[in-house]
């Protein structure tokens, strides 16, 4: 007799991107000539995971009984404060508003919001190519998903389709949480323009006295933006929203730290208003207890020193230019190949993802893993992560999608 619940009896064992990774890891042991584009890890040209010596060093330098010790359940304060001063540097009204809580990872975070900002049953939005966690974690919350288009004709973010969605979202479940990762989207590497961010504040502004509207931004990816974008820029937009829609932001250190193990990240709110902070924040503690109770104190102590030492950031910041640039080459030579063999995509400017569109991508993606090309495939289209193709193996990888 199976005693799991039937609603969780036919689940998955295994999240379809790590099982394409595993199968290509095998594959490329066995001595394949294996390009791997499916995890979103940066790896350097001779395939190493890119590790960012500064962010190591600290790491290793935490004491022992910094990492025996529990942390408070929020997180520890040092580490939110500098999670905080770090989105909101260029931000004060928007600092003066905000709250945190220290997550396992960005997941967390976008797990919080999902269990604090819908009721069970109801729809997350966001848009047509998405993160497939996304709609896992609402799965496991007892939640939905739903998706507005994302690219209108000319290939831009089409707020058109935004709003219709917005509107269907408070008819039919009384409010709006919004998820909307950028820049440098996954899995698309879209990154949107300061008057599509614009317009996006005017679209959710009108609905915000009809019902109660929340947007998170997955800023995962944002230090890897194109070099021509400054990171944070996009915060200036939102300042219309500030007190009339809830404004979520899941940070996260792994990739901005190159240490995705160490599973350090937070769920920052910005609320107008102390009660209503106070009431946000405290649902967010108790959600903290609730699920994984705190997290590990020592990657905690270690972030907040990366981002409050002004020798240690200056050092990250410089060593992140260069893995920055070690992913513009990438994106470069793909920009160069990929429009002349007939491949369509969005806007690719910068970020550890391109997604190429196509009808049946199921059956492309399997075709090229026969050939030892291994990228996700999605509806109408395959993620492909160039975070992890050394730039000699860029050319096969476009031949193998043409």
């Amino acid at each position: 007799m199976l005693h799991v619940i039937p609603s969780h009896q036919a689940r998955p064992s295994d999240d379809p991107i790590f099982a394409l990774n595993k199968e290509a890891t095998l594959r490329k042991e066995r001595g394949d000539a294996v390009i791997n584009a499916t995890v979103g890890s940066l790896l350097d040209d001779d395939g190493k995971l890119a590790v960012m010596p500064t962010s190591a060093r600290v790491v290793r330098e935490v004491p022992d009984e910094e990492w025996a010790a529990y942390a408070p359940i929020a997180g520890s304060p040092g580490f939110l404060r500098a999670v905080m001063d770090d989105l909101f540097e260029q931000e004060p009204t928007m600092r003066a508003t905000a709250c945190a809580v220290a997550t396992p990872g960005g997941t967390g975070a976008l797990r919080h919001a999902i269990a604090n900002f819908l009721e069970p049953g109801q729809s997350l939005l966001t848009s047509s190519f998405f993160w497939g966690p996304y709609q896992t974690l609402a799965d496991e919350a007892d939640r939905k998903l739903t998706t507005f288009n994302m690219f209108d004709a000319k290939g831009g973010l089409d707020v058109g389709a935004l709003d219709r969605a917005v509107k269907a979202q408070i008819a039919a479940q009384g409010r709006v949480l919004l998820f909307l990762n950028d820049p440098c989207h996954n899995p698309t590497g879209y990154s949107m323009s300061p008057e599509e961010w614009r317009a996006v504040a005017a679209c959710l502004l009108p609905y915000a006295d009809a019902a109660p509207i929340t947007l998170l931004v997955d800023t995962a990816y944002f230090l890897f933006a194109s070099a021509s974008r400054a990171p944070r820029a996009f915060l200036a937009e939102l300042r219309p929203l500030v007190g009339k829609v809830a404004l979520l932001f899941a940070w996260s250190a792994s990739k901005s730290f190159t240490h995705y193990g160490l599973r350090v990240g937070a769920l920052v709110a910005c609320v107008a208003g102390d009660v209503e902070r106070q009431k946000t924040e405290a649902a967010l503690v108790y959600s903290c207890r609730g699920t994984w109770s705190n997290c590990t104190r020592g990657g905690q102590s270690a972030i907040a020193r990366l981002l409050t030492d002004p020798a240690l950031r200056s050092a990250c910041d410089k060593e992140r230019a260069e893995l920055q640039a070690l992913l513009a080459r990438r994106v470069a030579v793909f920009n160069a190949l990929a429009p002349a063999r007939g491949l369509k995509y969005p806007r690719y400017e910068g970020g550890f993802f391109v997604t190429v569109f196509h009808d049946d991508a199921l059956s492309k993606a399997a075709a090229m893993k026969d050939k030892g090309v291994f990228v996700v495939p999605s509806k109408g289209a395959l993620r492909v992560a160039l975070c992890s193709v050394a730039e000699k193996d860029i050319p096969r990888l476009v031949e193998a999608l043409a």
